[in-house]
């Protein structure tokens, strides 16, 4: 072809011509007439364009844009088994314990007896095995309380798997549940509340990752506010409406740790804020430091509300303490007076 000459006196393809771009054979007979032919090629284009966008996108794209959708999770026959505790049932009394206040762990609590229902054991077998969990649970050891010792070398493995990968456990836990009492997740409330995207806003793969979202902040948030008592460690504050379940190390700079409790702080939503820009944080010890910056500030709130943080210790939570590395981390990578 001379390319010269199609680019100086360009001319409208043929249909013919625009067939064999398609991919058709020269053999190939166009059955209608040239305009509807050029009106069905047309439209057919936009399936080639979007496919080489899309392969071009995907050979562009980074690890880490990347998204993770909910796969299904097949109930094991014997997740009803009234002999051993299986290792499911177990995943699933430690799903349930990361969430509640561990005050409210005995046989009574609805939440307990829900799940002791769908596995086929006694409120107060499930009760027992939390505590049994909570024998392994460093916060609650330290803190004088033994839970009920008799941990088996299954609880322990059952623990070490959820601290190696809490997105998949917390996920894969969730959708047994869903299957188990034929509930959905429409009503798992959203870090945040306010307007949320419904389901069934979405559909297919996108729908999929929705879900996913939503369950893992669902569980991020009620294991950390559970492990405070539902209280912000810094002011005292107990409305939930108000209370947020603050990354110590954000989101976006560690996977691996998006879900960890222990990587978490019951915060109001203006201490959320303040740490968030690294306008407070935490001493090793969990000694609150307030900046310089708003230190130097007049404004009245701030003189009355943070300023008489600076010095003093977070409420210590029941379970889930803040891991040093990450109150370390936050403290030399956001908090404002070190990046100057």
């Amino acid at each position: 072809m001379d390319w010269a000459s199609v680019w100086f006196n360009p001319r409208r393809s043929t249909p013919c011509e625009c067939a064999r771009w398609m991919g058709f054979p020269d053999t190939f007979k166009i059955p209608v007439l040239d305009t509807q032919a050029y009106r069905l090629f047309s439209e057919a284009s936009v399936v080639r364009m979007v496919q080489a966008v899309c392969i071009l996108r995907a050979s562009i794209t980074s690890p880490k844009e990347s998204v993770e959708a909910v796969s299904p999770v097949i109930v094991p026959q014997y997740i009803m088994a009234t002999g051993l505790w299986t290792k499911e049932q177990i995943k699933l009394a430690f799903h349930l314990y990361c969430q509640l206040p561990y005050g409210r762990i005995h046989g009574r609590n609805p939440e307990i007896m829900a799940l002791a229902k769908v596995i086929g054991r006694t409120a107060d077998a499930v009760a027992m095995k939390m505590l049994n969990l909570a024998s392994i649970d460093p916060a609650v050891v330290s803190s004088g309380r033994a839970g009920l010792g008799n941990a088996s070398s299954l609880d322990r493995a059952v623990w070490d798997e959820f601290h190696s990968d809490w997105e998949r456990l917390a996920v894969e836990c969730q959708m047994l549940r869903q299957q188990l009492d034929k509930d959905t997740v429409d009503g798992l409330e959203p870090e945040g509340g306010g307007d949320v995207l419904a389901q069934e806003d979405f559909t297919g793969e996108t729908r999929q990752v929705v879900t996913a979202q939503r369950i893992k902040q669902h569980f991020f948030r009620r294991a950390v506010l559970s492990s405070y008592r539902n209280r912000c460690c810094m002011s005292g504050l107990t409305d939930s409406r108000l209370l947020i379940a603050s990354h110590i190390v954000p989101w976006s700079s560690d996977k691996a740790n998006r879900l960890n409790p222990s990587n978490g702080l019951c915060l109001s939503a203006i201490h959320d804020r303040a740490f968030d820009k690294g306008l407070i944080c935490l001493a090793d010890d969990f000694t609150i430091i307030v900046s310089e910056d708003l230190r130097r500030s007049k404004d009245v709130f701030v003189k009355d509300v943070l300023l008489p943080l600076n010095g003093q210790k977070i409420e210590p939570p029941e379970r889930f303490a803040p891991q040093p590395e990450f109150v370390a981390w936050h403290r030399n990578s956001i908090f404002v007076d070190n990046q100057k």
